[in-house]
């Protein structure tokens, strides 16, 4: 059918709410939000910007060296690349029962990277067979479901951030390993709470970031069948 401008009418862009699309955004969602956390777990700058913002060195009355070598050992061994199999920190005790609960967060971690890396593939697949018959409905559902879940648990962990860390362990973990006593386990004093927030902040945001920026490739890939239609 002709367009307004004498040209060939572009191609109208697919129905959106299909099983496939479906089943795409779900992975997508998926790997943003597993992207999301082995990022933030990688970046560790969150922590030392915090380390002077929660003035830990005079909370603690240890030096930022110290802090930063305790915390970078931690995060060493939750990372698969690194290939750490025991946790030893170099400066604190711990007790059984903090190894046990560290050693549970490394197989939540594990199993997180997995998905990032399995759900990576998947999309890709996924997407590059869709693009191909030029079938970019997942985008916009990848973005819409990036943007809702990311705003409910968003208002949750801000209006009551302390219920949302209790009832998140809880689901996590069958048992109150993750209670620290200071005494026994003392790197729980370099790990404020609202370090742990501030880790929840960013992986919502980057999520949200991601889902946004399916929905801009949403747009760009659809409008000039609109610019043609509305014109």
């Amino acid at each position: 059918m002709p367009g307004r401008m004498g040209g060939r009418m572009p191609e109208r862009p697919r129905r959106v709410l299909t099983p496939t699309n479906l089943l795409a955004a779900l992975i997508g969602f998926l790997f943003l939000f597993s992207a999301s956390v082995v990022l933030v777990l990688n970046l560790r700058s969150i922590y030392y910007v915090d380390i002077r913002l929660q003035n830990l060195e005079s909370q603690t009355g240890l030096s930022e060296e110290v802090i930063r070598r305790n915390y970078d050992t931690l995060i060493d061994y939750n990372l698969i690349t690194k290939g750490v199999k025991t946790l030893e920190f170099p400066d604190f005790p711990m007790s059984q029962s903090g190894e046990t609960h560290f050693r549970e967060v490394k197989r939540i971690f594990f199993a997180v990277q997995c998905l990032c890396a399995l759900t990576g593939v998947l999309l890709a697949a996924v997407l590059f067979r869709k693009f191909r018959r030029r079938d970019y409905g997942s985008l916009k559902l990848i973005c819409v479901l990036t943007v809702v879940v990311p705003a409910v648990v968003g208002i949750l962990a801000v209006g009551n951030w302390n219920w949302f860390f209790v009832a998140f362990h809880e689901l996590f973990f069958d048992n109150d390993y993750w209670i620290f006593n200071p005494v026994t386990d003392p790197v729980i004093r370099i790990l404020p709470d609202v370090f742990f927030f501030h880790c929840a902040v960013a992986i919502l945001l980057f999520v949200l970031l991601g889902g946004l920026l399916c929905g801009a490739c949403y747009r760009f890939a659809t409008r000039r069948y609109r610019r043609q239609r509305y014109r």
